[in-house]
């Protein structure tokens, strides 16, 4: 008596159709027509093997469709990070951080590639962990946390006071001086007697 071996892994015997001359020419047909596409996922009936894909022997074929299906990445020396997806809140971070030397005077960034406009394709968002050494000193409260860094900037009150500051003197820069400058005084006066009056 044969003793059985027991099995390791996973075998599998597909049952592949035999082909007829008419099935042949049907699939060539398909080809022909150009009805399929190698990039999406959905095959018809012709190229599936017991409800599998199975793909084409042409090299050239093969490798556009191991191109398709590859992740969009930087590169090995990048460790492969991928380029994530931009949510309308990602995308007011990074705006934010382009325009991070209009926020703080105090605070001095180098250059880098400001002046292009288009937004990085590939980077990492992390959460910065504070040391117990900064618990009183440079740590935030909860109320000072934010979900983005849009918000943070929006609620904290000195960069709001800093902003207004700003505003303020260029709107006097602009304004108009001399003459000009004594008529619109005039009408505002004449403005607010109007409305003292009603």
């Amino acid at each position: 008596m044969e003793e059985k071996k027991p099995a390791i892994g996973l075998s599998w015997n597909p049952k592949l159709p035999v082909l007829s001359s008419s099935s042949t020419t049907k699939i060539s047909n398909v080809y022909s027509k150009g009805q399929t596409d190698t990039g999406s996922l959905w095959k018809p009936n012709s190229q599936l093997v017991d409800g599998l894909y199975v793909p084409s022997n042409d090299p050239k074929k093969l490798n556009k469709l191991l191109k398709n299906q590859a992740k969009d990445t930087l590169g090995k020396d990048w460790f492969d990070m991928a380029a994530p997806t931009i949510t309308p809140e990602l995308k007011n971070d990074l705006q934010l951080l382009k325009l991070r030397n209009a926020l703080d005077p105090k605070r001095h960034f180098k250059k880098g590639a400001s002046k292009s406009k288009t937004l990085p394709k590939y980077f990492q968002v992390g959460t910065v962990v504070e040391s117990t050494a900064d618990f009183f000193s440079g740590r935030m409260t909860k109320k000072e946390r934010k979900t983005t860094l849009a918000e943070e900037v929006l609620s904290d009150r000195n960069l709001a006071a800093y902003r207004k500051r700003k505003v303020r003197e260029i709107e006097e820069h602009n304004r108009p001086g001399g003459n000009d400058k004594w008529k619109i005084k005039g009408r505002q006066s004449r403005q607010r007697a109007k409305q003292r009056r009603h």
